[in-house]
């Protein structure tokens, strides 16, 4: 760990500042609060929290006692929530979601926070090295979110790679937008506690939130999915603001659209790094602080090996990579001779960059978060007007990917009625951006779905 001053403000929050020191002392409070209530080494807390200071201190109080957070999004519903949880079965919540609370007992964490109070600190205590740290989650082609299972090793090496790649240091300032409860977020989050870094969490994402805050708060390294970019390159004053502060801007989780990344520098300046990742090895590659290239994912970053696999398939090797699934034999073919298979097809150029081609796998990216088509067609086929159906994906300059539905009906429905339906059970960035009617599925005699078929009749091409 870099070494760190406690009197150093680590955190900000609307207009509240958190040195290292009050974080510190609003752990140990923390942790002697869930220690009597029961936790201790090796339990599981579910934890639902929206993007604030009660997240960061909940987390280093779950990891004091020895024990794993499992990280639930906070964008969910019910039954989102509750297969989380059978999945995982942790013996105790702590969150600031009703859905939570709905399924078992949930400690506030705004309960939490007056109840630590004048709570003699717990002792922090290093966690072992090889003991779960977290779960979080990542969709699988067959349906509903599998659990990714991180030890403490593994995690604390993915921040070092991330530093490293990132070219962090204790004067950086960042900000962060994204959930806490998804790879990304909870990396930056880490990652600049760790360092010694500044940043300034925001409840979501808002471009003039963001604007200002760059400017006021000095802001050295923004980070960027494709709703930001494309966000900073419609704003109608762009110019006006101030953003030299920035070393660059990273953009992660979704494809470069480079029309939009080359608009933003022709703008205000500022140029940008990119970089690749999953939820199962956070960090892969990324692109050189100086003179990158936005056509490539960069190379691989310090500390990992990329390989190309059997019909192009980029496969990971890592300290960084995840312990395995539960369910546990979600992780059969997860591995080939010990590497990550990521399912992206690429390869190597000459230089040693990395390019991404085309994805093996089925999933949908929205935003960065991983979108299962089958489980959307599981909800879809819920609907009594629904005879069959089919979800893929295509390009979208906002979000990435969109998903897609085409659906052959057994009797009346709007597509408005389709899409409604989805949102009411999952998460939003699962809803279907639109529902085309089809007569039939293709599907093989198996009864497998072809999508690229589907993708080629009904998908719409990039705009570029």
């Amino acid at each position: 760990m870099s070494r760190v001053v406690a009197d150093a403000v680590a955190l900000a929050y609307g207009d509240r500042e958190y040195t290292r020191a009050d974080l510190a002392a609003l752990s140990s409070g923390v942790a002697e609060v869930l220690r009597r209530r029961g936790v201790g080494h090796g339990d599981r807390v579910a934890l639902m929290s929206s993007n604030r200071p009660e997240f960061v201190t909940a987390l280093q109080a779950i990891w004091s006692l020895g024990a794993a957070a499992v990280l639930l999004s906070p964008a969910w519903k019910a039954g989102e929530v509750g297969h989380a949880l059978a999945l995982t079965a942790p013996g105790h919540a702590v969150g600031d979601h009703d859905v939570l609370a709905a399924h078992m007992p949930m400690l506030h964490l705004d309960e939490l926070v007056d109840a630590s109070a004048g709570t003699e600190p717990w002792t922090y205590r290093p966690p072992e090295l090889d003991a779960d740290a977290l779960f979080v989650f990542s969709s699988g082609t067959t349906g509903l979110p599998k659990a990714v299972r991180h030890t403490h090793r593994g995690f604390a090496a993915a921040i070092r790679h991330w530093r490293s790649a990132l070219g962090l240091t204790a004067t950086d300032r960042l900000q962060i937008m994204t959930p806490p409860s998804h790879i990304l977020g909870l990396l930056n989050i880490a990652m600049a506690l760790d360092t010694g870094a500044w940043i300034r969490l925001h409840p979501r994402f808002e471009v003039e939130t963001m604007l200002r805050h760059i400017e006021s708060d000095r802001i050295t390294i923004e980070m960027a999915v494709a709703p930001i970019a494309l966000a900073l390159a419609a704003h109608p004053h762009l110019e006006r603001h101030d953003l030299s502060s920035l070393r660059y801007i990273m953009w992660c989780a979704t494809p470069v659209t480079r029309s939009i990344a080359d608009a933003v520098t022709a703008r205000c300046g500022v140029s940008w790094v990119t970089a690749y990742g999953a939820t199962e090895l956070p960090v892969i590659s990324c692109n050189p602080l100086s003179g990158a290239r936005i056509d490539t994912v960069g190379r691989p970053a310090a500390g990992v090996s990329v390989r190309i696999g059997d019909g192009g398939e980029i496969q990971v090797c890592s300290e960084s990579v995840m312990a395995g699934y539960l369910p546990a034999e979600a992780g059969a073919d997860a591995f080939c001779d010990g590497w990550y298979r990521t399912g992206d097809i690429g390869h190597l150029d000459d230089d040693g960059f990395l390019h991404i081609t085309d994805r093996s796998k089925d999933m949908v990216k929205v935003r960065g978060f991983q979108v299962a088509p089958a489980e959307v067609e599981d909800v879809l086929h819920g609907h009594p007007a629904v005879a069959d159906c089919a979800v893929f994906g295509e390009p979208d300059p906002a979000d990435g990917e969109a998903v897609v539905a085409i659906v052959a009906t057994a009797s009346a429905v709007t597509a408005a009625e389709l899409i409604d339906h989805v949102g009411d059970r999952l998460a939003s960035y699962k809803r279907p951006a639109r529902v085309e009617f089809v007569t039939e599925i293709p599907r093989l005699p198996s009864g497998k779905v072809l999508r690229r078929v589907c993708k080629e009749r009904h998908g719409r091409p990039s705009d570029g």
